[in-house]
């Protein structure tokens, strides 16, 4: 988070848990319609609960979230940069994924369908995958950002 615009500083807003990337997706919305100085909406998948926001001032966070659905409220203080370094890090898109691994589809005509990764092709960033929910089985080869893992399977 060294590239911070000038003047800006990190609050972190508690929401609706599992539903962080809605309402990150709901305040960006709202920042584009009503013009509010927000730099930036971040909503880290490890980060249960909150969704953290660069603005100028507390208040411009205070009116963003204000009647939106989800959100909770502003957590008191200012976090620093580094605390949230570790969520920008760039990970490889098949990490984690191997053969035999339930996943879930979240892009394309598969979306919401339950799948097993039959191959990964991490040079091309590629899983082939087995729909579980098809009365066939029909191997399909996508880009691996169109699954995420099934946790807790």
């Amino acid at each position: 988070m060294s590239e911070q615009k000038a003047g800006t500083s990190l609050y972190a807003v508690k929401v609706t848990g599992g539903q962080e990337r809605n309402a990150a997706l709901m305040l960006a919305d709202k920042v584009q319609v009503d013009k509010l100085p927000i730099a930036a909406i971040l909503a880290p998948a490890e980060l249960k609960g909150y969704i953290i926001v660069e603005a100028s001032t507390p208040h411009a966070v205070e009116e963003l979230i204000r009647g939106m659905k989800h959100t909770r409220e502003r957590v008191q203080g200012i976090i620093e940069p580094s605390e949230v370094d570790h969520y920008l890090e760039t990970r490889p898109v098949v990490e984690g994924l191997e053969a035999g691994v339930l996943v879930e589809v979240v892009a394309g005509p598969f979306k919401g369908m339950q799948a097993r990764v039959m191959r990964v092709d991490e040079a091309k960033e590629e899983v082939t995958i087995e729909i579980l929910e098809a009365s066939f089985t029909l191997p399909i080869t996508v880009h691996a950002d169109y699954v995420r893992e099934v946790k807790g399977v």
